[in-house]
């Protein structure tokens, strides 16, 4: 799916599409710089799990429809009763953090707010050279929930986090890739190519390799047994050693089943 892609339709959803193992998925609310509606919130987990579930998926690009990334909540539906917009949000968000392969935001315009959380969300943030980022709780009077915070705070630190918090003011690319809130700033016209690309060189990679990565990464430490176990029943180290000895590209075969998701257990 073609990143910059602007929708003729003017209703807010989530679009998908899955091309040679790369799942794009495109926040489009034209209307509102691509803000999330209560319904986008409630779309995005089960999304995640059909994709999850789809074995021809090798990794996720979450986008903007058009020259924005997320502008951040619908503020209309922070009126809802009993703070549940708040509670979507985080549900939709722990939902992308779970997902089992790489996830990767391309991020253009404005990513703020609600739009911050998703992108933090991700395993990787990619940005566009003017792109602006902020957490803007601060000016609404919301209080930031504790789970986006600590995930905040393990991708930039106490301080930045600190400042991003309690200022709600926005921040540009050059600050981000300091503060480590992105992984690469790309020039004007040059995202599309570099998301495309490094998406190619994930896709190549080992799942079996990409999972335990992540898993270990998010903190899961306890879990070395079940990915020796993962590894041995795999065949990928095999084809591995084997591809690299004989020159040619690997055709590694692991993936995270037909329920889509890693197991728990250990």
């Amino acid at each position: 799916m073609d990143l910059r892609e602007q929708t003729a339709r003017t209703d807010p959803r989530l679009e998908h599409a899955v091309v040679d193992g790369i799942a794009t998925v495109v926040i489009s609310n034209p209307a509102k710089r691509n803000a999330m509606t209560a319904g986008m919130w409630q779309a995005l987990p089960p999304l995640l799990e059909e994709l999850a579930a789809d074995p021809g998926v090798r990794l996720l690009v979450l986008t903007g429809a058009g020259d924005t990334f997320c502008a951040g909540a619908d503020i209309g539906s922070l009126r809802g009763p009993g703070g549940r917009p708040q509670a979507l949000a985080v549900e939709a968000e722990e939902a992308l953090a779970a997902f089992p392969l790489p996830t990767l935001a391309a991020v253009r315009g404005y990513c703020v707010g609600g739009g911050s959380q998703l992108a933090a969300a991700c395993d990787l943030r990619f940005a566009e050279e003017g792109a602006s980022f902020g957490v803007t709780p601060a000016k609404l009077g919301i209080v930031y929930p504790s789970s986006s915070t600590r995930r905040l705070v393990a991708l930039v630190g106490p301080a930045q986090a600190k400042y991003l918090l309690f200022s709600g003011e926005l921040i540009g690319t050059d600050r981000a890739l300091r503060a480590g809130l992105v992984d690469e700033v790309l020039p004007v016209g040059g995202l599309e190519e570099r998301v495309l690309s490094f998406a190619r060189i994930l896709a190549s990679r080992s799942r079996l390799t990409q999972a335990a990565a992540k898993e270990f990464a998010d903190g899961r430490e306890d879990r070395d047994a079940y990915w020796s176990r993962q590894a041995d029943g795999s065949g990928d180290t095999a084809e591995g050693v084997a591809a690299f000895l004989e020159r040619r590209a690997p055709r590694f075969t692991w993936h995270t089943g037909s329920a889509g998701t890693v197991p728990t257990s250990g």
